[in-house]
């Protein structure tokens, strides 16, 4: 396997991980979440859920950005050389860290303190906060992963 190949590789996988694993949050666990559990099992059932996403987000945060770096010199040596749309997709992406960010260090801990507490009302509304900010994430990283595509030749 080549350099190439195999950083390719590792950027698709963990743009996967984080937008696919968004997507499936937003369209399938969400709906089935409120038709078979009450608040208060819906709110421990999000935490323990971003609990866990989140390590595997992080992991695709380090590993994006090693991967972009390493394709963008391989193909285009440097960012100066770079097509406009590599550089969207790197505006696109400081963007989705950011999302995540607020979401991991202002909201969660906000929805875990709601939880311990049980303040199902002051829970919901912060669900109802993160559940926004994931939905701008996932627009985000689906016009990032639409760019992508519409390039095969990164």
């Amino acid at each position: 396997m080549t350099a190439f190949a195999l950083a390719y590789s590792l950027h698709v996988l963990a743009a996967l991980i984080w937008v696919g694993g968004m997507f499936f949050a937003w369209m399938i666990l969400r709906p089935a979440a409120i038709t078979a559990l009450e608040g208060p099992a819906r709110l421990k059932l999000w935490l323990e859920v971003f609990q866990r996403f989140f390590v595997w987000v992080w992991i695709a945060v380090v590993i994006l950005p090693i991967s972009g770096v390493g394709l963008l010199q391989m193909r285009f040596n440097g960012f100066e050389t770079a097509p406009r749309y590599v550089q969207i997709m790197m505006g696109l992406y400081i963007v989705m860290v950011a999302l995540f960010i607020r979401i991991q260090s202002l909201q969660l801990p906000e929805l875990r303190k709601a939880v311990e507490a049980q303040e199902w009302a002051a829970g919901a509304a912060v669900m109802g906060r993160i559940r926004r900010l994931v939905g701008c994430n996932l627009i985000v990283g689906l016009v990032l992963v639409a760019i992508a595509a519409a390039r095969p030749t990164f």
